[in-house]
């Protein structure tokens, strides 16, 4: 059984001959691996890098899943000053592993005629769909192909104006929020139309919306202002493609929303974070499992950094006892392979997936 198959049939609720993976990296996590390799870590210039980047390393290790999704139509511009312009507008500056938002291009938006005057770059460029078309032809035989959409729709729109900002003007109900929401919401549906057409088998969207304890935002606010728009969008995309199936992601403590997930359509959730109130991976296994495919559950706050290579062992062992039964479990850490992260761990972490994810 190859990968693709392997994960598309745990996806549709049934047993392959192991769980599948898809782990991904941050830039500081995949220079190290590359150099122990010998092999070159190159950062695709995407606003989601980290889940387009390195495939190569991270098929070598053990990866089932290849992610695509948009690059940068135009390329991001370094400064004399040292700071980097993207054609979002966003500006930069590399701050030790990762690289630091300095400017938002709406952060000091009053109006609805703002976001009128503010041009999106354009979907259709065909820049942007290069990488995607490379990888989707070299890889759509043997790997699962999963088109990357995160910040959906309310990531995208905070990290334009600013999260305190936009948090306060969604409470009191700027004008402009609503004209904002939905051209992100526009420009991420074509965007994943473009995908669908392409043959990718799953379709990414995601907005984090939980903390450690709960969620950022009351269940009541999500419900009316960003249900029906996810509502609207996987409608859309499950009409145009009826066999796509939709993940999302949110880090943190989600579980009030869960239930709406399943409502409006979602088939895959990620990350599952362990460490989360509430984000258990088995009791959502037991609760949720007919609905859901889970995709991540392995700590990446505590044991994946810090713990030893058989603390790691034992947690990708309990996450794979906890959600592999009757298939639907793909394993991955509740975020990207950080940079602090020990070689060993992550070396231990692939073994260990390959060592305990087979189905007897």
């Amino acid at each position: 059984m190859n990968p693709k198959e392997r994960t598309i049939k745990t996806i549709n609720h049934e047993e392959p001959d192991r769980v599948p993976n898809f782990a991904t990296f941050t830039r500081a996590a995949a220079e190290k691996v590359a150099k122990h390799f010998g092999m070159e870590a190159v950062e695709e210039d995407s606003w989601l890098a980290n889940r387009l980047s390195y495939t190569e390393i991270l098929l070598k290790l053990g990866n089932d899943v290849v992610g695509v999704g948009p690059t940068r139509g135009v390329a991001t511009l370094l400064r004399k000053d040292g700071i980097w312009v993207d054609e979002w507008g966003f500006e930069y500056r590399d701050v030790g592993f990762h690289r630091e938002i300095v400017r938002r291009p709406l952060s000091e938006i009053t109006n609805k005629k703002e976001i009128e005057n503010y041009d999106f770059p354009d979907p259709y460029d065909c820049h942007r769909w290069q990488l995607a078309k490379k990888q989707i032809e070299k890889y759509k035989n043997d790997f699962a192909i999963f088109g990357i959409l995160e910040t959906t729709i309310f990531e995208m729109a905070w990290n334009l104006v600013g999260f305190e900002k936009f948090l306060a003007d969604l409470a009191y109900r700027e004008d402009y929020v609503s004209t904002l929401l939905d051209r992100i919401a526009e420009y991420h549906r074509i965007c994943g139309q473009i995908m669908l057409d392409m043959g990718i088998d799953v379709l990414l969207l995601g907005d984090d919306f939980g903390t450690q304890e709960e969620m950022l935002i009351s269940p009541s606010t999500w419900r009316k202002i960003f249900k029906p728009r996810y509502n609207e969008l996987i409608a859309f995309f499950k009409k145009e493609r009826p066999d796509i199936k939709i993940a999302y992601h949110s880090c943190g403590s989600i579980y009030p929303i869960i239930p709406e997930l399943i409502e409006v359509g979602i088939d895959i959730l990620n990350p599952i974070q362990p460490k989360a109130r509430s984000m258990d991976l088995g009791k959502l296994k037991e609760k949720f499992g007919s609905y859901l495919c889970f995709w991540g559950g392995v700590d990446i706050q505590e044991v994946l950094p810090f713990g030893t290579p058989d603390e790691v062992r034992k947690e990708v062992k309990l996450r794979i006892e906890q959600a592999s039964p009757g298939g639907g479990f793909i394993i991955a850490p509740a975020h990207d392979i950080q940079g602090d992260v020990p070689l060993e761990n992550i070396f231990t972490y692939f073994q260990a997936v390959q060592e305990f994810g087979r189905y007897y």
